[in-house]
């Protein structure tokens, strides 16, 4: 797998050459746009709002509107500009509990590959972030834009983890709290029988992209029989209004129960 970033760790004095490479990837099926007459396929055009004349590569610049309908370009020289250091380096700026961090704040993981020279500064901070129960709060320049970051140990290694800024987060208070009277001891009762009916271990690969595999059916149908079957579409639970939430959390465990007889659906295979 190729690297997407290679700089450093910085923390202190210790300095620890390392390697960035994408920790997740998304699987999704790539449509086309087509005429819907001979299904010739759609291309986009770069186009001018000013004449509706086509622009050609090498005459697009990058321009940052500072008022509406003003710009002020930027070029390569000017991203140049920027401290190339800085740039080159995970900057490590202070080490915080991890308990007390939001996991709203994480967003997308990065394998933090140890390069020539840095393999034994990198297992020591490993075990030192492990130890600690902390992870390195830093920051990190990847292509045009800075970004804040998390390192943390990661079974035998590191994890850059991207973060949101502050500002990025939208307050919880924006959104409506869910009124009413606090739940009576029943209610609680059987909700936490019905969450001990459905538990069982973590088993991540027993969870699959069920949409992408029905689209995926439904693509290999229409090659086979040249477009004339299609799946039905699946039916759809009937929002309930909740009038004696004790009975409809026990209809659920009975109904949990009657499924799998023992363990939850989902988990079927742990059992």
């Amino acid at each position: 797998m190729r690297a997407i970033w290679k700089g450093t760790i910085s923390f202190g004095l210790v300095s620890i050459p390392i390697a960035l490479f994408t920790a997740t990837r998304r699987e999704e099926l790539k449509f086309h746009w087509l005429r819907a007459s001979d299904l010739s396929p759609i291309k986009y055009k770069r186009v001018s709002e000013e004449d509706g004349q086509e622009v050609p590569w090498d005459q697009i610049v990058k321009g940052y509107e500072y008022e509406k309908g003003k710009f002020v370009v930027l070029t390569d020289e000017d991203f140049a500009r920027v401290d190339v250091e800085a740039a080159q380096t995970v900057e490590i700026m202070e080490f915080v509990p991890l308990k007390e961090v939001d996991p709203l704040f994480f967003y997308k993981p990065y394998y933090m590959e140890a390069q020539k020279g840095g393999d034994r500064a990198y297992i020591v901070l490993r075990q030192a972030l492990a130890d600690s129960g902390k992870i390195g709060i830093a920051k990190v320049i990847i292509k045009t834009r800075q970004h804040l970051a998390a390192i943390k140990p990661e079974k035998a290694g590191l994890m850059l983890e991207l973060m949101h800024f502050p500002e990025e987060l939208v307050d919880a208070s924006e959104f409506r709290a869910p009124s009413g009277k606090a739940p009576i001891k029943p209610e609680m009762t059987m909700a936490a029988k019905l969450i001990d009916t459905m538990s069982g271990s973590w088993q991540p690969n027993q969870y699959k992209d069920d949409y992408r595999e029905m689209l995926e059916k439904i693509v290999h149908e229409k090659i086979h029989a040249g477009g004339r079957r299609v799946a039905p579409p699946p039916k759809r639970a009937e929002a309930t209004n909740v009038v004696d939430l004790v009975s409809v959390l026990q209809d659920s465990i009975n109904a949990t129960k009657a499924k799998v007889r023992g363990p939850s659906k989902h988990l079927k295979k742990a059992a």
